[in-house]
């Protein structure tokens, strides 16, 4: 049981990272490119996980008064042009229906678009939902009765990129996506401050990914919204990633396709709306955030398999002293809601499983072997520090436990001592063009125009990722311009 000398993945992290992350999710069978191109096939092990933070989010949206609901994967193209901004947005990524039918080609060719079943309206296929959501809330939304309405959806969504990446960047993707409708601005906004907490308790807790909370620029917002609000984390190649956002809509939708509501006072206003969401983007953010030169390394709160038992024996004979021993381990410990695998199989060799397992992520392996029955002892391997332990076979059970949780709180403090190195204040552009090269985030001083952000974009590839919570006032000059400024804002290159 020896350690493996020579990394399992290859380039290793820092020789080519966006190479290393390819390579960590082909070997850890999480996914794959699809034959379609721009489009992923999401391994069993891979669909496993998203089950897993699916799962917990769902609690959590529900724990918060949100309903599950269901609504069309097309949308009429009339419905996109109601809402100015929006359609201007997603204009350049919508994939568009056009006919409704097939026909054998008449001179051969095997099979054409029928010319003559053409729609009478064309019909986008979702890249967001809140045309064809609020279209129905004009129908579901007459009084104060009715409101607040919360609703989320699970769902698939298209936006044509011309540029992917598994995970992080994909034509087709899944992801949830709250729509919410309010009787005042204060119930709207602060629906979306709660989500955006929500959202970042799901990261630091289940994720062990530390994030800042923040607003985005103008130029950073969504198409269509009043505010965007949004969680930034950074990754192991010092370059952040937005991880979840959330936004107040203001009336724009409800004006857009006239909802109204009659009010407590007998008035009949717009409603306020908001709408947020998350993606399997969160997949790439786990992967870059935590994995290392052997493969994936997961949280125990998300890991699909938390613990795996592997025997080592000569014979049934040795193996059924050994499955006498484990199986009340294995009831055990799924009692606590532990997550585990024993793993009979005889297809492959222990070291096999050992290297597989490793390369998945499981936080926690097992093995034990006939030496160990004989000497009442069991080996402990972690995945996040690699450390193998012999220890007593008895009271095994809280180890485990115990062991769980130390993983998932000292893979959160890694990723936070992480941040915190590689997060600067930067008060010149020469220090700033310096700094951004090296990578992480950069706090520093902006005038708050457009104009400035884009320049510094074009110049450096750095973005404003947000203007953080809570930001402290402080009088400075724009790292740029030398424009006079009131508090700093957070620079970094991004996916």
């Amino acid at each position: 049981m020896s350690d493996k000398q020579q990394t399992a993945v290859t380039p290793r992290r820092d020789e080519d990272f966006p190479e290393w992350y390819q390579q960590v999710i082909k070997a850890s069978d999480l996914a794959e490119n699809s034959e379609v191109r721009g489009c992923m096939v999401i391994k069993p092990w891979g669909y496993a996980l998203w089950e897993r933070m699916q799962r917990v989010l769902d609690g959590m949206f529900k724990a918060t008064g949100h309903r599950n609901a269901y609504f069309p994967l097309f949308i009429p193209l009339s419905y996109l042009e109601k809402e100015a901004a929006h359609v201007e947005g997603f204009a350049k990524e919508c994939a568009v229906v056009t006919h409704y039918r097939l026909m054998d080609d008449p001179n051969g060719g095997g099979v054409i678009v029928d010319p003559d079943a053409k729609l009478e309206e064309e019909l986008i296929v979702r890249p967001t939902s809140e045309t064809v959501i609020w279209s129905s809330y004009k129908n579901w939304i007459q009084s104060y009765r009715d409101l607040p309405l919360l609703i989320n959806q699970w769902a698939n969504v298209v936006r044509w990129e011309m540029r992917t990446r598994l995970f992080l960047r994909t034509a087709e993707f899944l992801w949830q996506e709250g729509h919410t409708a309010h009787a005042t601005k204060k119930e709207a906004i602060d629906e979306t401050e709660q989500m955006l907490e929500v959202y970042a308790e799901f990261a630091e807790t289940f994720m062990a990914m530390p994030v800042l909370k923040g607003i985005k620029t103008a130029n950073e917002r969504f198409a269509g919204a009043e505010e965007t609000y949004c969680i930034e984390a950074l990754m192991q190649d010092g370059k952040a990633l937005q991880a979840g956002t959330s936004h107040f809509l203001g009336q724009n939708f409800a004006k857009a396709f006239d909802v109204k509501f009659l009010s407590k006072e007998n008035q009949l206003d717009y409603v306020w709306g908001t709408s947020w969401g998350v993606s399997t983007r969160l997949m790439g953010a786990l992967i870059m955030a935590h994995s290392d030169d052997q493969g994936l390394v997961l949280p125990p709160k998300l890991a699909p398999i938390q613990v795996v038992i592997v025997p080592i024996y000569k014979g049934d004979e040795q193996l059924n002293l050994i499955k006498e021993k484990i199986e009340p381990l294995v009831k055990g410990l799924k009692k606590q809601g532990v997550s585990v695998k024993f793993d009979t199989s005889e297809n492959q060799s222990p070291g096999f499983k050992f290297a597989e397992y490793e390369l998945k992520g499981v936080p926690i392996r097992l093995a034990i072997g006939g030496r160990d029955i004989e000497n009442g002892t069991i080996e402990l391997a972690r995945r996040d520090t690699r450390e193998k332990t012999s220890m007593p076979f008895d009271g095994i059970e809280q180890v485990v436990i115990d062991t769980l949780n130390d993983i998932q709180e000292k893979i959160y403090a890694k990723a936070f001592a992480f941040r915190e190195s590689n997060t600067h204040e930067v008060n010149s552009w020469e220090e700033f063009q310096t700094k951004i090269e090296a990578g992480g985030f950069l706090s520093a001083h902006w005038d708050g125009t457009s104009e400035t952000e884009e320049k510094i974009k074009e110049l450096t590839k750095a973005t404003i990722r947000c203007i953080p919570l809570g930001v402290k006032k402080e009088t400075g000059k724009c790292v740029l311009t030398g424009a006079n400024s009131e508090h700093r804002v957070i620079f970094a290159r991004a996916y």
